[in-house]
């Protein structure tokens, strides 16, 4: 009888979640009665609802006899889901046409946030691969002039860097192709970490004609190697928050201004580490105190490793199932098509 006390509460704090999301009203225990089937009477639902709010899971707003979900309530709906709600076939072939049109990999992140924030209707956030997870594809080295080098260095997750080499002395056709084969030697399939410690390496073994050069060209590398501090962030529907200004009594401008602040995002997404599982965090769980009016859904993206996080960021009062599966959708996608480039 207890556990089925239980499931009841839980279906009644289910249509209540459900409910305020939509109608953005508190909800009444008439209401529950008329739209939702529970096969029980209004004082049933009553009772329930004084229990819920006991626990913590619902709360009523001051002036109204209906009760609004708290950010524990929230945490157990979104606990509870048993399965995350599909995109449907036409979606998921949208989702795949619309980012299979990518020619790169800026033009791939933005159509992600695009679609992210069209999927959800809220702010979505990517983040480009993060250097330290990702392996060295190719060094290509180009002679501007006999004295000046460009390197682009290209990763797997097809991120690109270039970078120009004044040498300080003449190369021959020659000297630049044995260059080339010495450093992709010792850097193709490597993590950036690895590759590194090799490039360090290799004015060790270089020859003597070239020690000089390859010197030079290695200390250019290892800057491009070693981790950027400042991540980039693709951003997009920030103005979705506005349209929901009521869902931040306050804090909007804080909300808007932390999305300015790439620090504090990138923190919401370190917790993505997963490309298969989505993490939420609800009002109060998001460590910035700017944010603790929002929840975060975020995930890794990648095939086989993260390259980087990417995520949506809304009002708690949001549609938590469709969130969280468009989310995992385009992360997978998103994944599948970088590991193809």
């Amino acid at each position: 009888m207890r556990v089925n006390a239980e499931e009841r509460r839980f279906a009644v704090l289910r249509a209540i979640v459900a409910d305020f999301v939509r109608t953005q009203e508190p909800v009444g225990s008439k209401m529950i009665v008329d739209r939702h089937n529970l096969g029980v009477s209004s004082a049933t639902v009553r009772n329930d609802m004084a229990a819920l709010e006991d626990e913590g899971l619902i709360v009523q707003p001051h002036t109204s006899a209906g009760r609004v979900p708290t950010d524990k309530g929230y945490r157990l709906f979104v606990d509870k889901l048993a399965q995350v709600k599909p995109l449907s076939p036409a979606e998921r072939r949208a989702v795949q046409a619309f980012l299979d049109g990518a020619i790169d990999l800026d033009d791939v992140l933005r159509r992600s946030v695009r679609l992210l924030a069209q999927l959800t209707r809220q702010v979505a956030v990517v983040q480009y691969p993060t250097l330290t997870r990702s392996t060295v594809r190719h060094l290509e080295v180009v002679a501007l002039t006999p004295a000046r080098l460009m390197l682009v260095l290209i990763t797997d997750s097809g991120r690109v860097d270039q970078r120009v080499v004044d040498l300080g002395e003449v190369l021959t056709d020659t000297d630049v192709a044995a260059l080339r084969n010495m450093i992709n030697g010792a850097l193709v399939g490597r993590p950036l970490a690895a590759a590194s410690a090799a490039v360090a390496e290799l004015p060790l073994t270089a020859p003597g004609e070239l020690r000089g050069v390859v010197t030079t060209v290695s200390s250019v590398l290892i800057e491009t190697l070693v981790e950027h501090p400042e991540e980039r962030l693709v951003l997009g529907g920030t103005a979705n928050l506005t349209r929901n200004a009521a869902d931040f009594p306050g804090s909007l401008r804080q909300v808007l201004e932390a999305l300015e602040e790439q620090v504090v995002v990138l923190k919401l997404l370190a917790a993505a580490q997963d490309p298969g599982t989505v993490t939420v965090r609800i009002g109060e769980e998001n460590e910035s105190e700017q944010m603790r009016a929002t929840s975060v859904v975020s995930i890794g993206y990648g095939a086989n490793t993260v390259l980087g996080g990417m995520g949506v960021v809304g009002p708690t009062r949001m549609d938590y199932p469709g969130t969280i599966a468009a989310v995992h959708a385009v992360a997978r996608y998103v994944g599948e098509i970088l590991a193809g480039r």
